[in-house]
């Protein structure tokens, strides 16, 4: 038998390694098959709770409507093993809008074997008045399932709830804790819930936000903050006629105060501030003793509203009017969640988990002008934050055209699995 040339043996042996190389990689990359199985199987449950979800309808200020969906999530997380309260708020930051009464929370435990911490967060109030669920009920339309607020944010209360049942039909508790939290006052900027997010998010090894993923999917690990401003101008009220001169003219010093105002902004670091309503006056011959004023502002960090705040604080020292009295309240709605490095290394994780089952995952870290719980629960913690992991659809906050991607389902379902799972027995670092 002839000898082979040693450099030919030398480049069989590279050509093997790398087959070999390849060969593994093939293997990794082929999905957990109990894993899918299930994932599969689930989506006709999950439709189910999220027929039942829709059906209950749970408005912001519709607090019999959210008591009812608190009692229907509770009910299926003690169903599978969780420690669950529905908890009532008691710390509420209130807002210039916050309604008297401020909708419950369901918050459930379940405690492993393990070491790592993980959350899953959701919100189950709309947008919606009470008595809109007939013109928009639960239905399925081909590829789609229609319903009042089943993008924002049914879909991913009923995610999170299958997510963990699949875990449990997995008989999987290598997590240390798996926390579930959903809230009923994100749509009015969660003054009741946002101290609680941030407290229980603070020690996380990872927090996951299921809202929407948009139409294609996308996670995100930066949103923007949301801020307010109001200004408040106090005058006094004369004849605008027969004695102009003995009045304040509050409309003339709001004016002033808002064009000196007016150029606060700074798009290249994606700190905006637009003052968007306003109001004087009573009648055409009285000088207007009193006027108000109201300012959007967005930022990308939080020292950036800080910053923004204290500008405006200075610039209403500065009054056309000696005789007005002008005050200014600044409220940070909800504050910009930033992308850290543990949220990449998750996100990217993420990716893998996707190519396992033959698609590609998105991952944005610029943010795109709106703002989710999320970002509360980034304040106090060094774990991963990831937004944007429920259901891929479409309609958010409209009359008649919200919906989910029934093709979503099965890859978000093994999505959220994987990543508890890789993340709980050290897969995912």
């Amino acid at each position: 038998m002839p000898r082979l040339h040693p450099a030919l043996s030398l480049v069989g042996r590279l050509i093997a390694s790398l087959w070999l190389t390849c060969a593994a990689a093939m293997v990794q990359a082929e999905p957990i098959a109990d894993v899918h199985m299930l994932a599969q199987k689930e989506q006709q449950p999950l439709l189910d709770t999220l027929r039942d979800l829709v059906s209950i309808e749970s408005g912001s200020k519709d607090i019999e409507g959210l008591n009812q969906i608190a009692e229907r999530v509770a009910g299926q997380l003690k169903q599978l093993g969780g420690t669950v309260e529905i908890l009532q708020p008691t710390d509420v930051y209130r807002l210039d809008d916050s309604p008297e009464k401020i909708g419950p929370a369901v918050h459930a435990v379940f405690k492993g074997a393990g070491t790592k911490k993980i959350m899953l967060i959701a919100h189950m109030d709309t947008v919606y008045l009470k008595g809109m669920l007939k013109d928009q009920p639960f239905r399925i339309d081909g590829d789609k399932a229609y319903g009042l607020g089943i993008a924002d944010d049914k879909q991913g209360v009923a995610l999170i709830l299958h997510t963990v049942a699949l875990l449990q039909k997995l008989n999987f508790r290598d997590y240390g804790t798996l926390t579930v939290l959903t809230n009923g006052d994100e749509e009015i900027s969660s003054p009741g819930w946002r101290s609680t997010i941030t407290r229980l998010a603070s020690d996380q090894d990872a927090v996951f936000s299921f809202e929407g993923g948009g139409t294609d999917g996308t996670l995100r690990l930066a949103t923007s903050g949301i801020g307010s401003a109001y200004l408040t101008v106090q005058g006094k009220s004369s004849h605008a006629g027969a004695r102009p001169e003995g009045g304040v003219n509050a409309l003339y010093e709001l004016s002033h105060q808002v064009l000196q105002m007016k150029d606060l902004s700074k798009p290249e670091r994606g700190l905006k501030l637009n003052w968007t309503v306003s109001q004087s006056g009573t009648n055409r011959n009285v000088i207007p003793a009193n006027a108000t004023a109201q300012a959007d502002a967005r930022a990308l960090k939080v020292s950036d509203f800080d910053g923004l705040e204290k500008e405006l604080q200075d610039k209403i020292k500065n009054r056309l009017l000696p005789g007005s009295k002008v005050d200014l309240k600044f409220e940070v709605r909800r504050p910009p969640l930033e992308a850290n490095e543990a949220s990449r290394r998750v996100a990217a994780y993420g990716k893998t988990i996707y190519g396992e089952i033959g698609l590609s995952l998105k991952v944005d870290e610029k943010a795109t002008g709106g703002g989710t719980d999320a970002a509360f629960a980034a304040l106090k913690t060094s774990g991963a934050v990831v937004e944007g992991m429920g259901l891929s659809g479409f309609g958010a906050h409209s009359n008649d055209a919200e919906y989910v991607q029934l093709g979503s389902i099965e890859p978000r379902l093994y999505l959220a699995t994987r990543m508890i799972m890789d993340l709980s027995s050290g897969k995912l670092k």
